[in-house]
């Protein structure tokens, strides 16, 4: 090994096969928690969404019923793109990477995904095409979404230090923060069935997946917080 392989135990293909077998048993048992896990999930209550919330998008003015698309069930991203930013936060772009890919899977599956923040239309459409995506952008600018949501903040929250974030509190980390919510549409009813933050939205993001499957991992060790690395897929 040169200087700039890692230490690292070298076996035999005989005696890697055994250690393979032995994870692979622990392997099968994360998956079946996992499913478990996702029944627990849509065993959830459902609540009645009561307000009326109205986005700016492609199609002009849209209620959160129309973001279905006809289909029965939506899964919205809440990307960090707040008023008084310029760009997209580099790691939502990071998860916002994996989506175009999976659009028509999912509408195969009855469901819709779409992109929600709170800049201005114009702003979320010209970073859109900067980084070549082709999902479905829409701008909350103006509505209570983002707050009741959980990923937005007043002035007068973050004053405080102290913010309801990931059904939890967090210090202040600014105005803006990233999470998934998912709905459900039964007739002119719209019910939220789910949301995720901060680490929960991992299950959007295709690269750490691969990452893990490697021998240095996310290697992000040392790093002044995990994500340090992220950059806008034109940057790097």
């Amino acid at each position: 090994m040169n200087a700039s392989t890692p230490a690292h135990k070298i076996a035999s293909r005989e005696e890697w096969l055994a250690e393979r077998r032995k994870l692979l048993l622990a392997e099968k048992e994360l998956s079946r928690q996992h499913d478990r896990l996702a029944a627990v999930r849509r065993e959830l209550p459902w609540v009645r969404i009561e307000k009326r919330y109205v986005f700016d998008g492609p199609n002009g003015q849209e209620t959160l019923a129309d973001l279905f698309e006809g289909r029965s069930q939506l899964l919205i991203y809440h990307f960090m793109l707040g008023p008084d930013m310029e760009e997209g936060c580099p790691s939502c772009s990071l998860v916002a990477d994996h989506f175009d890919a999976t659009l028509p899977h999912l509408a195969a599956r009855d469901s819709t995904l779409v992109v929600v923040s709170r800049a201005p239309y114009a702003r979320l459409e010209a970073f859109r095409k900067r980084m070549g995506w082709r999902f479905k952008w829409v701008s909350s600018h103006g509505s209570d979404f983002n707050f009741d949501f959980g990923v937005s903040f007043t002035e007068a929250q973050r004053a405080t230090g102290t913010l309801a974030y990931n059904f939890g509190t967090i210090g202040d980390e600014g105005p803006e923060k990233e999470g998934t919510s998912a709905f459900y549409r039964d007739g002119k009813e719209v019910f939220h069935t789910y949301s995720a933050y901060a680490r929960g939205v991992e299950a959007l993001m295709g690269t750490y997946n691969y990452l893990d499957l490697l021998p240095k991992g996310r290697n992000e060790r040392g790093l002044e917080w995990p994500m340090q690395w992220v950059r806008h897929h034109d940057r790097y």
